[in-house]
């Protein structure tokens, strides 16, 4: 009876032990293959997001090879998700498709990667060199008006001869955020008072158009459709002329401005990438003796 007992004790536990293995070697087999299964469809995200950016550029596999030194071979196994990029990779080929920064940080999610650029709130501490330094540029711009503008053309900062563009303009269009697009072609803003609105509505939809076509942003496209909503940009004439300028109503008569446009080149930081500085200067002698009055 011992020996028995002894026995069947022996072979429950091998049978114990046995089912342990089989239970712990099938989880593992379904972790590993639903890993895989994670990799293979992040692999296809990433390449499929490439490929979107590509096309979005106009640009061929062979273009693209040829301007980043990768194979056509592997852009087309990148992009059908059979070859997994390294971040370098991804990196690499978003630089020759001119990928915004975010957007870029984006991919590198897609595929399993850590974001690379930091995206800081414009009062962070970590910006707030550049952003002193902006600002001088503002104020450096006086007696002419100035804006500090996001990507989406919102208004950051301005300098104090802004306000004197903005009278009229009714309470609700500024309210922060401001959108100068917006400000320019509704007409609780400053449509009424501008003189040539179908050439200035004209110049401000095409800048639209470009940017939306580089950021593929949703608010580039929709404010895009808001302008079209607005004004009749099928009826719109051609820009023309050494510059396009801007025809504004005011109480010392029409004021008439050109614009400068500067943005930083440098930017690791996706909120400075789009900030950019928009600079009126005058167009005429009128306008530039109005301001160089109220300099002195």
């Amino acid at each position: 009876m011992v020996v028995s007992f002894e026995v069947s004790v022996v072979v429950e536990h091998h049978e114990l032990a046995s089912a342990e293995c089989s239970v712990a070697m099938t989880s593992e087999v379904m972790t590993l293959g639903s890993s895989a299964l994670t990799l293979m469809h992040m692999t296809a995200a990433v390449g499929v997001m490439l490929r979107e950016w590509r096309e979005s550029r106009s640009l061929s596999q062979q273009a693209l090879s040829e301007v980043s030194t990768v194979s056509t071979r592997h852009l087309s196994r990148v992009e059908t998700g059979r070859a997994q990029p390294t971040p370098q990779m991804i990196l690499h080929l978003a630089e020759h498709l001119e990928i915004p920064l975010r957007e870029r940080n984006r991919i590198l999610l897609a595929g399993g990667y850590a974001p690379r650029y930091a995206d800081s709130a414009l009062d962070d501490a970590s910006l707030a060199s550049v952003m002193s330094g902006l600002r001088d540029l503002l104020d450096a711009h006086l007696p002419y008006p100035a804006l500090l503008l996001d990507d989406h053309w919102d208004v950051v900062d301005a300098n104090s001869a802004v306000e004197t563009m903005l009278e009229g303009c009714s309470a609700e269009l500024l309210e922060p955020p401001i959108n100068v697009i917006r400000l320019c072609v509704h007409p609780d803003g400053l449509a009424p008072r501008i003189g040539n609105l179908p050439v200035w509505a004209a110049h401000l939809h095409q800048q639209l158009r470009h940017r939306a076509a580089q950021t593929r942003d949703e608010r580039h496209l929709a404010l895009t459709q808001e302008v079209a909503d607005l004004i009749d940009v099928d009826t719109l004439p051609p820009v023309g002329g050494p510059v396009v300028v801007l025809e504004l109503a005011t109480e010392t008569g029409m004021l008439s401005f050109f614009s400068t446009a500067a943005r930083l080149t440098t930017a690791t930081d996706a909120a400075l990438e789009g900030l950019h500085l928009e600079t009126f200067l005058p167009a005429d002698e009128h306008t530039r003796a109005v301001y160089g009055a109220t300099a002195r």
